[in-house]
């Protein structure tokens, strides 16, 4: 074997490499990209699980976008409030302040809604929406429990419960939304973390439908709401809605709801304490206002002699110029009043008996005095 060739061969593979890598080098200078030194630095604070639910390709992605101002700070919703301050940091602006928000199912049917059908297919929500058959379920508002949302968590915070409803891990849940995209029926929304009280439902048939399709279902009887004191639940489209901006988690509208479709549900025994208290506090109101209407009717002598006291009080206290003048214009006699008819009438008469001419005097004739002479 000759080494001559293999050194040459060397030799030649070697300048080759060199021109080469001068080549790469000289147009990596000339057609350099420059990179914001805080892209790296940003998608190092995010969660990495490249989920989507962020909506852009990948945390990658995220990082430019929150990078240009195209996304919040807090984006990269797995990455937590944590995360969003240190991006914050990066970026030189203020961390975003707010509770942590997770996930929830809003049914709680599963085993206890009734089906129209047993389902045997694809082992996917969306797949067993298209049957030509129609819903499985008779419920068109229920979870179908095929697990589309529970493919959909990259974190392991979403299981399909031992009924057969779906149901969030909160202590897992980042928010990333990835769940609320997989399911057809929309039944997956966003909560406060520290709340703990929840509508298990979201049913808008009346009362009597829901009653044949589901026995956990909500008919929108409005009793929460009356028995909530803090006005934080209201019944919307023949569902209850939670107000978490004012619910205090006191559970009263959980222990009256008679379909147990806020969550947490009561026990049996819990169920027949608040019913004894709702009953004696309705006995003891009735008694009060019972009671307020007795004294209404039945007022004191003592406050009745006080008032005319009082009265009394007031009207010697008046001046006593105001009460002088009207008793002065009592005294006053009041001016005969002229009748003015027989004045105007008896002046004419005057008048015409004053322009008559004077009578005159009548002459006795002498022959009257004589007397006849008898026969």
């Amino acid at each position: 074997m000759d080494f001559t060739t293999v050194i040459w061969a060397v030799v030649v593979l070697g300048a080759l490499a060199i021109v080469f890598g001068l080549i790469l080098a000289v147009a990596a200078k000339v057609f350099e990209v420059e990179v914001d030194p805080r892209l790296p630095e940003i998608q190092a604070c995010l969660a990495g699980a490249n989920c989507g639910g962020c909506g852009y390709p990948g945390c990658g992605g995220c990082a430019e976008a929150i990078l240009a101002g195209k996304a919040p700070i807090n984006a990269c919703a797995p990455a937590g409030a944590e995360g969003a301050a240190k991006i914050a940091a990066i970026m030189g602006m203020e961390a975003p302040t707010g509770e942590k928000m997770v996930a929830h199912v809003l049914c709680n049917g599963g085993t206890n809604a009734v089906k129209n059908f047993e389902y045997r297919g694809v082992n996917d929500c969306l797949a067993a929406t298209k049957v030509l058959a129609g819903d499985a379920l008779a419920c068109k508002y229920g979870c179908l429990g095929f697990g589309s949302c529970v493919a959909a968590c990259k974190f392991d915070a979403i299981h399909v419960g031992e009924n057969g409803a779906a149901v969030v891990d909160k202590e897992k849940c980042t928010n990333c939304g990835a769940c609320r995209e997989a399911c057809p029926r929309k039944l997956i929304v966003e909560v406060p973390y520290s709340k703990k009280v929840f509508v298990n439902c979201s049913n808008k048939d009346k009362g009597p439908a829901v009653t044949k399709v589901c026995a956990n279902s909500c008919i929108g009887c409005g009793l929460c709401q009356r028995t909530c004191k803090f006005d934080a639940i209201h019944v919307v489209n023949n569902v209850a809605v939670i107000d978490y901006a004012k619910c205090k988690g006191c559970t009263m509208c959980a222990k009256a709801c008679p379909r147990n479709a806020i969550e947490p549900i009561p026990t049996p025994e819990e169920k027949e304490k608040f019913k004894a208290a709702q009953k004696a506090a309705a006995e003891k109101k009735a008694a009060a206002e019972a009671e307020e209407v007795v004294d209404l009717t039945e007022e004191p002598v003592e406050e009745l002699e006080e008032d005319a006291a009082s009265a009394a009080k007031a009207e010697e206290s008046a001046p006593a110029e105001e009460t002088a003048a009207p008793a002065e214009k009592a005294e006053e006699p009041a001016a005969p009043v002229e009748k003015a008819e027989p004045a105007a009438e008896a002046a004419p008469a005057q008048e015409a008996a004053e322009a008559a001419p004077a009578a005159e005097p009548v002459e006795e004739d002498p022959r009257q005095n004589d007397v006849l002479p008898k026969d």
